[in-house]
């Protein structure tokens, strides 16, 4: 930071097992990649090319090679592993992680239908080779998971060797963990946490009032993800007080 201020709470630093913010890319330009990485490198420890982008995405490589030169990790969206599950091209999907020489993946079941077994087994599988998110939660916003389930789906799934599993809430932050609103299910987020610790959690929040509900609950070094590349920086001043709507948490 650029002044001194005193009863600013400590941020852990990169690399980060807590703290960490994960930006969603929606088919950024290199530029645009540039112009992120020069404004809150420093802030981001992972971009999300979000659903199946980075299949249409110009210059693929050299995006990658953009963030990771920043000390940046990059994952595909799970949608992309579900678009190659539903067609039996899980190992293709590999061979891809390979290619692009990617250190992490996500599995996820939001858009397709499979028994979870099933997913923990793909779980099992990928960690063999990257470093594992796995998303719970469904993208139909009429599907309501009741909270004992996702306790349950959360447990096996690291057991399987997901390294964070992902409260899922879209890039619209209207599903999931928050309902059509926009407004979190508290209840559910409360009964998740009596049971499964939160620093193994990255929650999705991509609207200003979700990441001030987290902060507030979970303090700083809450898990954030789907942040779009422009409101890193306003996330960073929520987490640590430095905005009217967490102004009076650390004084």
């Amino acid at each position: 930071m650029n002044f001194d201020l005193k009863n600013i709470p400590e941020r852990t630093s990169k690399p980060r097992q807590s703290g960490i913010t994960m930006v969603i890319d929606k088919g950024s330009s290199i530029q645009e990649c540039k112009n992120l990485i020069e404004s809150s490198s420093k802030y981001i420890d992972f971009v999300k090319f979000g659903w199946t982008t980075s299949n249409f995405s110009e210059n693929l490589s050299k995006k990658i090679k953009l963030f990771n030169d920043a000390d940046i990790n990059v994952y595909f969206g799970g949608t992309l592993f579900e678009a190659f599950a539903i067609r039996d091209q899980f190992e293709d999907y590999i061979k891809i992680l390979k290619k692009y020489d990617l250190k992490y993946a996500e599995v996820s079941d939001g858009s397709i239908s499979i028994p979870h077994k099933k997913k923990c087994e793909y779980i099992e599988k990928l960690a063999k080779h990257v470093t594992v998110f796995s998303e719970i939660g469904s993208k139909d916003e009429k599907k309501i998971i009741p909270p004992y389930k996702w306790i349950r789906q959360m447990k096996a799934e690291l057991n399987a060797g997901s390294w964070k599993v992902i409260g899922e809430a879209r890039e619209s932050g209207s599903v999931g963990l928050f309902r059509s609103s926009g407004e979190v299910r508290q209840g559910l987020v409360e009964e998740i946490l009596t049971e499964i610790p939160n620093e193994k959690i990255l929650w999705e929040a991509p609207l200003k009032a979700q990441q001030v509900w987290f902060v507030k609950l979970l303090g700083q070094n809450v898990n954030l993800g789907n942040i779009s590349g422009n409101e890193v920086i306003s996330l960073e001043t929520i987490r640590v007080g430095l905005r009217g709507d967490t102004f009076n948490q650390y004084l």
